[in-house]
């Protein structure tokens, strides 16, 4: 099992969404720590990393898998996740 470390900018990024966003949200952070490449993850090509889609917002993350970890780095709406 990974360990979730969220790094300050998505802390920042998930205390500024909506209730309902955020509990959609959640719930997909918490199914990374079983598998950390769910259906639908994909590798990002201009960065190091993967994005998970959740309707129109985005978890981007990075994996450490020697230490089996998962650096949590933006949650964004789909018009700014990758600026």
């Amino acid at each position: 099992m990974y360990e979730i470390k969220i790094l300050p900018s998505a802390q920042k990024d998930l205390d500024s969404l909506e209730k309902n966003i955020f509990e959609r949200i959640k719930t997909k952070i918490i199914q990374l720590k079983e598998n950390p490449r769910l259906p639908g993850a994909i590798k990002l090509t201009a960065e190091e990393g993967y994005r998970i889609r959740i309707g129109d917002y985005r978890i981007l993350y990075r994996l450490d898998d020697k230490e089996q970890k998962i650096y949590l780095y933006r949650v964004k709406h789909r018009k700014e996740a990758y600026r």
